[in-house]
């Protein structure tokens, strides 16, 4: 009898052991978190949540490093050369500005990224099966969905004439997202009318300086910088009375109008996989690049109080989020 109970705790304590080394060796893993602030913090939280759910907890199995480069190109790319030079795990980049700077400033780390914009067509990758760089993670659907966009803000203001949207005309996304906005407007008989902002100062002039009439209501195309700075375009479109139309669900919880898009936190969360998987041996050049295809409307009641709108019951019906 005494040898099976021998060999039965023999094996517990292998197991236990192996368990403990494995918790061990995953302490000293380290990921450099890379995004652009504002409500890209959602992402940040979602990619947190997602690793605690597979059992790699921040503080305890891994730890974040997180540096917000504020919508600044520059900082991004000083992190990213100080995550490689430090000997960070993984780089986890947010936004293609960033992700960008990342691949740009390093030259053997992992980058596991979150972008809005096809990563074939930016030459992130190769393939979305077999990525074969250093280079893998989740592209959302931002920029494709502009035309859509624009005809779902077109159903709930049914006046529309005219959309201001505002970007930075050296970041090639934008440029692109614009020009998709562009194509769709004129399909929809609606004037598209371009603002260019690289600041924060430009930013609240170009709103500042916008007469009555000027616009109907305020549409973002991708830009990573725009979407920091989301809280001066809500500010600004609330004392214009302007509705807005976003791609993110949190911007509406912070007084935009509407939204249709991916839900970050949830993009966060699925791109967790990426990060957990390279941290126990699996290449990025292996490692499958996921869509994520799940699309959430968002409306603000309180918001459409305010600027004197009245939002169609089939449309609040649609909608997955309403604020009240």
């Amino acid at each position: 009898m005494r040898r099976p109970i021998f060999h039965l705790a023999l094996c517990a304590w292998l197991f236990g052991f192996g368990s403990a080394a494995q918790a061990q060796r995953l302490e000293n893993y380290r990921i450099g978190v890379i995004y652009p602030g504002g409500p890209f913090s959602g992402v940040v939280e979602g990619l947190r949540d997602g690793l605690k759910e597979l059992g790699l907890e921040d503080g305890k199995q891994i730890r974040l490093e997180i540096r917000d480069s504020k919508g600044d190109v520059n900082a991004a790319k000083e992190s990213a050369k100080s995550f490689e030079r430090d000997k960070v795990n993984v780089v986890y980049a947010v936004a293609m500005s960033v992700v960008v700077a990342a691949k740009e400033s390093t030259s053997h780390v992992p980058v596991v990224f979150v972008v809005g914009t096809d990563p074939i067509r930016s030459q992130l990758i190769q393939s979305f099966a077999k990525p074969g760089g250093r280079l893998t993670g989740v592209y959302y659907l931002a920029s494709d969905l502009t035309p859509k966009r624009l005809e779902i803000l077109k159903e709930i203001v049914p006046r529309l004439r005219k959309v201001v949207t505002f970007y930075n005309p050296h970041n090639p996304v934008s440029i692109e997202a614009a020009k998709l906005g562009r194509e769709a407007a004129r399909q929809m008989k609606l004037q598209f009318i371009e603002q260019h902002a690289t600041s924060v100062d430009e930013l609240r002039q170009g709103f500042q300086n916008m007469k009555p009439g000027d616009a109907d209501a305020f549409f973002y195309v991708s830009d990573a910088w725009i979407t920091s700075q989301a809280g001066i375009v809500i500010e600004e479109s609330l004392v214009k009375k302007l509705p807005t139309m976003f791609q993110e669900q949190s911007l509406v919880a912070a007084g935009g109008l509407a939204s249709y898009g991916q839900n970050y936190h949830e993009i966060g969360r699925m791109s967790a996989k990426h990060v957990q998987k390279i941290l126990t041996g699996t290449r990025p050049q292996d490692l499958r690049v996921e869509t994520a295809d799940k699309f959430e409307m968002a409306l603000n009641l309180k918001t459409a109080k305010h600027i004197g709108l009245t939002i169609q019951p089939s449309l609040l019906a649609r909608a997955d989020r309403v604020i009240r």
